[in-house]
C-alpha cells in the first residue's frame, strides 16, 4: 500500500494527527453519549427486563466499546488520509451516517425504552457499517477490516435486542 500523501509533508502530518484527534473525539462523544444513557438504563428499567441466557455479562460490554470505538476512530482517519474523491467522501459519509445510528440506539434503546425503535435503528446501523466498509475497502482496505468486528458485534447486539423485545412484549 502506498504511503499517504498526509503523511509525506510534515505540514500535513500536523494536519493528519489534528484530523486524528477529530475522529477520535467525534467517536469518543458518540460513545459517552451512548454511557451515560446506558448507565442511566441500566441502574433502572434494564435489570428487571429478561434477557436471552446467551447476553455477556455487563461488565463485558464496556471493554468491547472501547476498541470498537478505538477502531473505528482509527478506520475513518485511514480513510480520510487517503486522496480527497468521490468514493472518499461516500465513505467518509457512510462513516458520519453510522456513527449517528450508533449514538441514536442507545439513546432509543436506554434512554426512551423504545425497544423496537432501538431494533429499527440497531439494524439501520449494521447496513450503514456494512455499506461504509464496502466503500472503505475501495479507498482503504485496512480502514475496511479494521471495523469487521464492529459489525460482528453489533449483529450479535441486534440478536439481543431482538430477544429483548420478543422476551418483553
Amino acid at each position: 500500500m502506498q504511503q499517504s500523501p498526509a503523511l509525506k509533508s510534515p505540514s500535513l502530518r500536523t494536519e493528519s494527527l489534528a484530523a486524528l484527534g477529530v475522529f477520535s473525539a467525534l467517536t469518543a462523544g458518540a460513545g459517552a453519549l451512548g454511557a451515560t444513557v446506558t448507565d442511566h438504563g441500566t441502574q433502572s428499567w434494564y435489570r428487571w427486563l429478561r434477557k436471552p441466557p446467551f447476553q455477556p455479562p455487563s461488565a463485558v460490554f464496556g471493554p468491547v466499546w472501547t476498541v470498537l470505538y478505538g477502531l473505528i476512530a482509527l478506520s475513518g482517519w485511514r480513510v480520510w488520509n487517503q486522496p480527497a474523491g468521490p468514493a472518499r467522501s461516500r465513505a467518509l459519509g457512510l462513516w458520519t451516517l453510522q456513527l449517528g445510528f450508533n449514538a441514536a440506539w442507545s439513546w432509543l434503546f436506554f434512554g426512551k425504552r423504545l425497544k423496537r425503535t432501538a431494533l429499527a435503528d440497531i439494524g439501520a446501523l449494521g447496513v450503514s457499517i456494512a455499506a461504509y466498509i464496502a466503500a472503505a475497502r475501495k479507498v482503504d482496505r485496512t480502514a475496511a477490516v479494521l471495523v469487521a468486528p464492529y459489525l460482528g458485534w453489533v449483529c450479535f447486539a441486534s440478536l439481543l435486542n431482538e430477544e429483548i423485545v420478543r422476551r418483553n412484549p
